[in-house]
């Protein structure tokens, strides 16, 4: 349940006092362009890598939106919200959590929250760009402005130069854990139906 916690929170909303304006003119760029659909789809891998017990493990998942709902599949596991509750299915524990779709943890699992994760509680920095795959792309590091409570230290994100999409997102915890998020599709408004967001 923690990874999946962790990666929705990860994947899948940066606050008004950033500290970079060119990091904060992409990362703009980038919500403007989720925030103006009113669906969209995305597949991703999703690697957790522990160097302290020298666990490795990678998943492969798939997130729906439309509007306030949202539906994500990760591994065995899945995440529907219908807007108002929001149900967390765990295969391995034959488990099933509600809970308000406003609640915190709801919202830090919801794909488009993914998607514009730096929108609240972070620090930006502009670090370089590079080649990622054959093309360009801005590196850019978040640190969260709550340093204390946040289970993570640093986010570093790869954001397309030519198309301002987010292509992979690395987040280092404080225990030494390491997850490498990898979106491998992204559709722009694409026909979803609500049966998609019913438990």
């Amino acid at each position: 349940m923690k990874y999946i916690v962790l990666l929705f929170g990860l994947m899948m909303a940066l606050g008004t006092q950033a500290q970079d304006a060119k990091a904060q003119a992409i990362l703009d760029k980038v919500s403007a362009k989720i925030k103006a659909n009113k669906t969209f789809y995305v597949e991703f891998t999703a690697t957790v890598k522990n160097s302290g017990n020298g666990t490795s493990t990678t998943e492969t998942g798939k997130g729906w939106v439309k509007g306030e709902k949202f539906s994500a599949t990760y591994g065995d596991n899945a995440i529907i919200s219908n807007g108002v509750k929001t149900w967390t299915i765990v295969k391995a524990e034959k488990t099933v959590y509600e809970t308000d779709a406003d609640d915190d943890d709801a919202e830090s699992m919801n794909p488009k929250k993914l998607m514009t994760i730096w929108e609240t509680g972070f620090k930006n920095k502009y670090e370089k760009e590079e080649t990622l795959n054959g093309e360009k792309v801005h590196v850019i590091y978040l640190y969260p402005k709550n340093a204390k409570t946040a289970s993570y230290h640093t986010i570093i994100l790869y954001i397309a130069k030519s198309d301002n999409e987010l292509k992979k997102a690395v987040m280092k915890a404080k225990d030494g854990t390491v997850m490498t998020y990898t979106l491998t599709k992204f559709t722009s408004n694409p026909a979803v139906e609500d049966s998609k967001f019913v438990f």
